[in-house]
């Protein structure tokens, strides 16, 4: 394989960089978790008046607020308020989109992204010209519907003196070319698409701007007919307002079209002209481009959506722990009760194997929402891509032939969820780029990286190469250029989030390595990413002894809202040698606690009904000092710790009695 050639050292890289950042239109800024500077470039400065003495590496955001509040920049107020705000407003790491006046007349707008481990990157842009434009254009449509109002009436006068001022007709005529001269000048100046269609659908007037929309000429509009300029494709979404545009009716629609090889979007409105005896005239047409805000609102759009999957997914897994915890430790009960039974192990061992790959399931879920948090350990890659072959093979196309080369031990040390999520990504790219059918080749391979690992933008070292290839439709530079960039998509609205490679990348990185694509149109992409090598770890699938049973008969507080799981929990108990007494909620616990002397341990959920959840319940057992030992419970991946209980034992759902003996144990160790 061959690689890139070395990359410039780091200090001509960064002076390239910082060129680079100057050359640009916009102002930018880089603040890292810390709200420190870490790069910015000369337009920024320019453009909000800061001394060139302010920027360094590590500078504090709080200078340049401080700065702009001393100078008055946001307007009277208390100075260490707004400094304060604008500080806690930074540390959230959410995306923003603002605009405001500078005291100078600027308007600026500045767009806020986070990035993957905290900090943010803010680019400053100067739309004073824009804004201007916008409210010219807004202000010249009704000087020019105020214009051809006045101009039909001057048509009808001079229509009505023909006969008798020839003479004045003809300045009028000239007057007339003359002004029309100079609405053409302006009319071919702003950025709104203008025209004319008469009642038979033919063009009278088209401004430039309306013809290179098209790809025609200047004047190559007029005369023509509105389905041969726009094409089949855009008539087809206008007709409809195009009819009621020529019955009188003011219509305002959006329509999209393919444009110098990409989907573009725009807004129009249509205004009849009612002739003298309130006949149908024909219509004007006002059109402006609204790609980027269509852009925007899908981006919004696809970040709510993850919020509400998010949101939906937690709820899931709190609900399917409970039930897989009732499944499997019904089954294990049974398994146990009937150890020398082979008919019935035989029903049991595949129903136990299939819920434990239910809870498998729910933490991929929770991954994919980001409820849950990587948990690197020892991945054999060769049996897990062997896994996701099957899953791929299934979301492929029979046209497209899969094939893998892989080697017999290699590790790396990863989530293996979200090293799944990320490779079945890569398939499903490589699927889309080969709507004909063609090859998926995924490959594995150590590597040593030594002067290439700048390409990963990795230490040397040995790594664990994957090999995902396609000999697809490819990327052009610009598209190679921009893959790893949130929302960006080449897919159309609603097919694509955007989301898929950038956050496969954010976990490489996140996980020590990389990822390269290699790509050229019309030959194919491939995709390279290296992750950590890390020795095997001891098979933790097999199955554990019994833990020795804790015949302690102290009393135990099980504190449970949902009746099967208090019961699958109890028998597990009872079956360990404790007697059991329960309380289905928080305040039935605390008034069993307050009368009942003997309680030595609670064993207790964390989510329950009632206003008092298992950790509010455990903050006051030892505020009010009481000989309890306290065993949490929970279904959720991620509970937030706000009473300071962190250093309890935590037993997730679902979980077998040998899971529960070896908590309790620990629990007992702690015991005074």
């Amino acid at each position: 394989m061959e690689l890139s050639p070395p990359p410039p050292d780091t200090a001509q890289r960064y002076e390239m960089l910082q060129a680079g950042l100057d050359l640009l239109d916009q102002g930018i800024t880089v603040f890292d978790a810390a709200l420190r500077l870490v790069a910015w470039n000369e337009p920024f400065l320019r453009l909000l008046d800061f001394p060139a003495a302010m920027a360094y590496v590590g500078a504090p955001f709080e200078s340049f607020i401080r700065f702009n509040a001393a100078r008055g920049e946001y307007g009277p107020g208390d100075i260490e308020s707004q400094i304060a705000e604008r500080i806690a407003a930074a540390g959230s790491f959410a995306a923003h989109v603002t605009e405001r006046q500078r005291p100078n007349g600027r308007v600026l707008l500045l767009r806020g992204e986070p990035l993957a481990n905290k900090g943010f990157v803010t680019l400053y842009s100067d739309v004073t010209e824009q804004r201007y434009i916008e409210n010219l254009a807004e202000y010249q449509n009704i000087q020019l519907e105020e214009r051809v109002r006045r101009r039909t009436a001057q048509l009808e006068n001079a229509n009505a003196n023909l006969t008798r001022a020839n003479t004045e007709n003809t300045r009028i005529a000239a007057a007339l070319r003359r002004s029309e001269e100079r609405l053409r000048l302006i009319n071919d100046t702003i950025p709104i698409l203008i025209g004319y269609v008469d009642a038979n659908e033919v063009y009278q007037y088209a401004n430039k701007g309306y013809s290179d929309w098209y790809g025609h000429p200047e004047g190559g509009v007029t005369g023509r007919g509105v389905r041969e300029v726009i094409g089949e494709q855009v008539y087809g979404q206008v007709r409809d307002s195009v009819r009621r545009a020529l019955a009188g009716q003011q219509v305002t629609y959006e329509y999209q079209m393919d444009r110098l090889g990409q989907t573009v979007f725009a807004r129009s409105t249509l205004v009849p002209e009612i002739g003298p005896e309130n006949e149908p005239l024909g219509f004007f047409v006002f059109s402006h481009e609204i790609t980027e805000q269509k852009r925007m609102q899908a981006a919004l759009v696809q970040a709510q959506k993850m919020e509400a999957i998010g949101q939906l997914t937690g709820g899931l897994a709190h609900d399917f722990n409970n039930l897989l915890t009732v499944i499997i430790g019904n089954l294990a009960a049974l398994q146990d009760h009937r150890p020398g039974d082979s008919e019935v192990n035989e029903f049991v061992e595949p129903a136990l194997q299939s819920a434990r790959r239910g809870v498998q399931l729910i933490k991929r879920l929770l991954t994919f929402s980001r409820q849950q948090p990587l948990e690197p350990q020892a991945v054999d890659i060769g049996q897990l891509i062997v896994s996701l072959a099957k899953l791929v093979r299934r979301s492929l196309p029979e046209s497209i032939a899969v094939s893998t080369d892989l080697p017999s031990a290699l590790h790396a040390l990863v989530d293996p969820g979200q090293l799944e999520s990320a490779l079945l990504n890569f398939a499903l790219n490589a699927r889309d780029a080969m709507p004909a059918g063609g090859r998926l080749h995924i490959a594995a391979r150590p590597v040593e990286l030594s002067t290439d690992a700048a390409a990963f933008d990795v230490a040397p070292g040995a790594y664990a190469m994957i090999e995902v290839v396609d000999n697809g439709s490819g990327m052009d530079p610009a598209t190679l250029a921009r893959v790893f960039e949130p929302f960006f998509t080449t897919k159309r609205f609603g097919l694509g989030s955007g989301l898929g490679l950038s956050m496969a990348y954010g976990f490489a990185k996140q996980s020590g390595g990389g990822v390269l694509i290699q790509s050229q149109p019309g030959q194919g992409t491939t995709v390279l990413m290296v992750l950590p090598l890390t020795a095997p770890e001891q098979d933790s699938d097999a199955p554990l002894d019994d833990a020795p049973l804790l015949l302690g008969g102290e009393l135990v507080l099980l504190v449970e809202d949902e009746p099967n799981v208090r019961r699958v929990v109890r028998q597990q108990l009872i079956d360990l040698g404790y007697p059991v007494i329960e309380a289905e909620n928080g305040a039935q616990a605390l008034e069993m606690i307050e009368h009942i002397p003997d309680i030595a341990i609670i064993v207790s959920d964390i989510i329950m009904p009632g206003g008092i959840d298992g950790r509010q319940l455990a903050e006051w057992v030892r505020q009010h000092r009481h000989p309890i030992r306290i065993l949490l419970m929970s279904g959720y991946a991620d509970e937030n710790d706000d009473q300071g209980t962190s250093d309890l034992p935590l037993l997730a759902k679902p979980f077998v009695r040998q899971d529960l003996a070896r908590a309790l144990q620990r629990v007992n160790r702690g015991k005074a």
